[in-house]
């Protein structure tokens, strides 16, 4: 699909933080549907008219939402990540997470790995990096004041264990902001980072990403990367996607440029 498409949003919860995610994808051009098992409130059934958004309470209309391109559900929005876009089936796998606006390189470069490289992508909307550290750090405090208890799981671990590959997150903030959750992903697991280290810069934003080895190409080059370091691939095709992109392998490192 496209990324200038409309996009068919099924939105799961209709509490505040997914009545405003529900107005957001609204406001930004695609169609969503919002479903509630529990009763709407009747403060967001008011907001949710007022855009035209439509919804049920006290039921899923699996039909309805299956006809939709994504399904997001609030627990998710609210606890600081939900999974976006499953990716094809295949052997080789990738877990890519990305937050903001840089979101939509994210999901060009799923696709670009999907058609190019026969890589299958999931796609992670992280809603807050913060908000997944605490919760990390909070079942570390409880597992350590408890430790004949049933130890508690981060949440990110919870979301990321069952989907298997190495996992690139991407921001248009420093590598620190989103390598915080690193202690917090499945252990094991090959965790890259990209981000925007480096002098303050005035251009488009495409350019400033190139700069900053942060856009579409550069998360499909890491996840090659990380996929090849696996045994998943050969070191060749991500020498292969450096030349089919046009990537400048010797270009200055954008953290000194």
């Amino acid at each position: 699909m496209g990324l200038d498409q409309i996009v068919k949003i099924a939105i799961l919860g209709a509490g505040e933080s997914g009545v405003g995610a529900a107005i957001l994808a609204k406001q930004k051009g695609h169609k969503v549907f919002v479903s509630d098992k529990g009763l709407i409130k009747d403060v967001y059934k008011a907001e949710l008219a007022q855009y035209g958004i439509p919804f049920e309470e006290g039921n899923h209309d699996h039909e309805r939402i299956h006809e939709l391109s994504y399904a997001l559900v609030e627990e998710g929005i609210k606890r600081g990540m939900y999974l976006l876009r499953p990716g094809q089936p295949g052997n080789s796998r990738v877990q890519l997470m990305g937050s903001g606006t840089i979101l939509r390189e994210v999901l060009a470069a799923a696709e670009l790995l999907e058609h190019d490289w026969h890589v299958s992508a999931d796609v992670w909307s992280v809603t807050s990096f913060t908000e997944l550290r605490r919760d990390g750090m909070d079942c570390d405090r409880h597992n350590l004041l408890h430790p004949t208890a049933k130890a508690k799981v981060p949440f990110v671990r919870a979301q990321l264990e069952s989907h298997p590959g190495p996992i690139v997150a991407s921001t248009d903030y420093m590598k620190l902001f989103a390598d915080q959750i690193r202690p917090f992903v499945p252990r094991g697991r090959d965790f890259r980072v990209l981000g925007t280290d480096g002098f303050g810069r005035s251009d488009f934003r495409a350019k400033l990403r190139e700069h900053f080895e942060v856009n579409r190409h550069f998360v499909v080059l890491a996840a090659l990367k990380a996929l090849a370091d696996e045994g998943a691939v050969t070191q060749k095709t991500v020498a292969k996607a450096i030349a089919k992109y046009g990537i400048d392998p010797d270009k200055s490192n954008p953290h000194i440029a």
